[in-house]
């Protein structure tokens, strides 16, 4: 039920099973805004078995310059720890959350300090970046 909502979902695209294990989710999430709406980025979403009583774990797959992502492609996501988590959360919220951090970087959820700190102090040169990095690393977005 969850899955079919998930790929119901405008902000993502192909969401399915990954190799078949329903406790492991891929697709394609579709950025809204500058510098990542050029591409699409590939992420993870991986359920512990005691879901919904602990939360989801998401994984940006493809490579992502964001100071909430780091270089594994672990994201930095309040939402899902376990200080903020609800059992009533539905994966397609998490998705939502996702995108909206992909969307609107803040400084203040840091995973890598020195993109934070250039997107604090230098906005045009992070813009820059990200948007060659989205060039070279982003999937193309599906129509």
């Amino acid at each position: 039920q969850e899955l079919e909502e998930a790929r119901r979902w405008e902000g993502a695209r192909d969401v399915r099973p990954r190799d078949g294990n329903v406790r492991r989710w891929e697709g394609l999430l579709l950025p809204n805004n500058p510098p990542y709406n050029t591409g699409a980025f590939r992420f993870e979403l991986t359920f512990s078995p005691n879901h919904p009583l602990e939360p989801p774990r998401a994984t940006l797959r493809t490579p992502i310059y964001h100071p909430s992502v780091d270089l594994e492609g672990r994201v930095c996501q309040p939402l899902t720890t376990d200080v903020h988590w609800e059992p009533a959360t539905r994966a397609t919220q998490v998705l939502q959350d996702l995108l909206l951090q992909l969307d609107s970087p803040d400084p203040q959820r840091v995973l890598r300090p020195n993109v934070a700190r250039e997107l604090q102090e230098r906005p045009e040169e992070f813009r820059r970046r990200a948007e060659e990095h989205t060039r070279l690393h982003a999937e193309p977005r599906p129509d």
